[in-house]
């Protein structure tokens, strides 16, 4: 029987996981399911959480679909998920094996996302300086624990660990007692030094931050323990790899040449490109800059725009109809509306609407929030509307990576992926108006294929 890697990611709104033939990188097979865990926030301080749980029930039944001889024969094990976002958990009793066949989780908190807002710029500006070439954001894991320092102290003396949730299950899996990451996970939550691979330690325990709850940190491709008991048939003993970034994850399985690009829009947007292999990034946050530089594999950097802004603000507008249809005595179904949206927009090939859609404001630009401008009595159909709003996505990130930068680079190939390019063709259509590029669409643009890959290349 073959041998398959298993691939994970833990993503904002789904788990997928994946099998991949060990010696061709062929998928096996492949299963995803909604996690439907975010949590309501009534607290007025602009929170993002979700339920840890309801994630780990998603990755259950996830696996619960895979082919069980499949499973028998898993040679290693990747984990990737979302980035930026922090999970606190007491390290000897983190979960619950009871079950036998998998582990449910207990003596954590709620997983903070990337998306949490609760810290305000004069909140992010009362911090202390980096020594790393990232600045820090709301939603970064150092971030959020400052909050918490300030806000509820107490609430940080009953976890022993934090990490990302793909850090969490990892920990899980083996039984660590302590928390494993990479430089991929580790930089986006801040106080990181990539050059170094450390922690700002002496910087950070200056400013009174629980060091204890960080992460310890090891080269992107490492083994960091084996499973410590069976895992939805998978045997105990299957090495398992450290947690990788999603969005380092989606590029590794796409992009296929130095001379690509790759634009993901999903539920928010990235657009990047390899750095050459001698590459160093700055001392320090380059303030202001829309363009980023995260760590990559074989201690490589990908420049990025990381728009927070991306299907997100599709989705918004959708659900924003949804709830006027519903006033007005109408029962609409999400999906349904999608449809009509996009076919209006279809029949509206162009608008002169223009609507910047940066509802959540930008992380080089966190005050600069959404507006429509231009509006007229002839602009107003839904199909301009629509057709105006993904225009707006698509040139919001062109605007923080212009295509004149790419060529700069030697980019002449543009890789589209996100599931919200893959089932929106006016959004298709405005990416290949922005970009004069070749422009295609991967078929394995996928956090959980590249996870699988990246572990199947170190083999």
């Amino acid at each position: 029987m073959s041998k398959f890697i298993l691939g994970i990611d833990l993503g904002t709104t789904s788990v997928k996981a994946v099998l991949l033939a060990a010696g061709c990188r062929t998928v096996a097979a492949g299963h995803s399911e909604p996690t439907a865990a975010e949590l309501s926030d009534d607290s007025g301080i602009k929170a993002k959480e979700q339920d840890p749980g309801l994630i780990i029930n998603a990755v259950n039944r996830c696996l619960a679909q895979l082919p069980g001889d499949k499973l028998q024969h898993v040679s290693r094990i990747g984990l990737t998920g979302q980035m930026h976002g922090v999970l606190l958990w007491k390290a000897k009793s983190g979960c619950d094996w009871s079950n036998g066949n998998y582990f449910t989780p207990r003596d954590t908190s709620q997983l903070v996302t990337w998306q949490d807002g609760r810290c305000s710029s004069d909140f992010l500006s009362s911090l202390p300086k980096p020594e790393s070439h990232l600045g820090v954001s709301t939603g970064f894991g150092c971030a959020t624990i400052f909050w918490y320092m300030k806000h509820r102290p107490q609430f940080l003396e009953d976890f022993s660990v934090a990490g990302t949730i793909q850090d969490y299950v990892v920990s899980m899996l083996c039984g660590l007692d302590s928390c494993v990451t990479t430089p991929q996970n580790a930089a986006s939550w801040g106080f990181f030094n990539t050059a170094s691979s450390q922690w700002n330690e002496n910087i950070l325990k200056t400013a009174g931050f629980p060091v204890r709850l960080l992460p310890r940190c090891v080269p992107p491709g490492a083994l960091v323990g084996q499973t410590r008991s069976d895992w939805h048939g998978i045997p105990a003993g299957t090495p398992v790899g450290a947690a990788l970034g999603d969005f380092q994850c989606s590029v590794y399985s796409c992009m296929s040449s130095p001379a690509d690009a790759v634009l993901n829009i999903s539920t928010s947007a990235q657009l990047t490109f390899a750095m050459p292999a001698d590459f160093t990034p700055p001392n320090s946050p380059q303030l202001g800059s829309s363009i980023s530089y995260f760590p990559y594999f074989d201690s490589s950097y990908l420049a990025v725009a990381a728009a927070l802004n991306g299907g997100n603000a599709l989705a918004t507008f959708v659900e924003t109809l949804t709830a006027w249809m519903k006033e007005l005595g109408v029962e609409p179904r999400d999906s349904c509306l999608y449809e009509k949206l996009i076919g209006s927009a279809l029949n509206q090939e162009s608008s002169d609407l223009m609507v910047s859609p940066t509802i959540l404001g930008e992380r080089h630009a966190p005050l600069c929030l959404g507006q429509v401008t231009n509006i007229s009595a002839s602009n107003l159909s839904l199909g301009h509307v629509f057709r105006a709003l993904c225009r707006g996505v698509v040139s919001n990130i062109a605007s923080m990576m212009p295509v004149e930068h790419l060529q700069r680079a030697g980019v002449r190939r543009l890789v589209g992926s996100g599931n919200a390019l893959a089932r929106n063709e006016v959004l298709r259509q405005e990416v290949e108006r922005a970009f004069p590029l070749q422009v295609v669409y991967g078929q394995n643009a996928d956090s959980a294929v590249g996870v699988a890959m990246a572990l199947c290349d170190r083999l």
